[in-house]
């Protein structure tokens, strides 16, 4: 997950909508298009991206700690510190629980 566009610089629309372009902007580099964690820059991290399909994982997550990771960055809840924050979604709650609802989706 890069933190390099702006959230104003995703198109107005629905907060799913928004949520989509910045999974596929910003995070599908290293989690992939389809949350499986082999995006293209995954090979080079360690440790690897989370794939969002093994259920194991989702089991031990909460919705809060995804929250967090998605704006302030992995370091914030003990995660990679490759994994960049999201500050400029820190007043678009709407927007960040509509990328946990997908990153939920891709666990079931």
């Amino acid at each position: 997950m890069t933190a390099s566009a702006p959230i104003s610089s995703v198109s107005a629309g629905s907060a799913e909508d928004q949520a989509k372009a910045l999974l596929s902007d910003r995070c599908a580099i290293c989690h992939g298009e389809n949350g499986d964690g082999h995006g293209v820059a995954s090979a080079s991290l360690v440790p690897p991206p989370k794939d969002f399909h093994n259920r194991e994982w989702q089991k031990s997550v909460t919705d809060k700690t995804l929250t967090t990771a998605i704006v302030q960055g992995g370091p914030a809840v003990g995660l990679s510190p490759a994994m960049p924050g999201n500050p400029d979604l820190v007043n678009s709650p709407d927007v960040v629980a509509a990328i946990v609802k997908q990153i939920r989706a891709w666990g079931k």
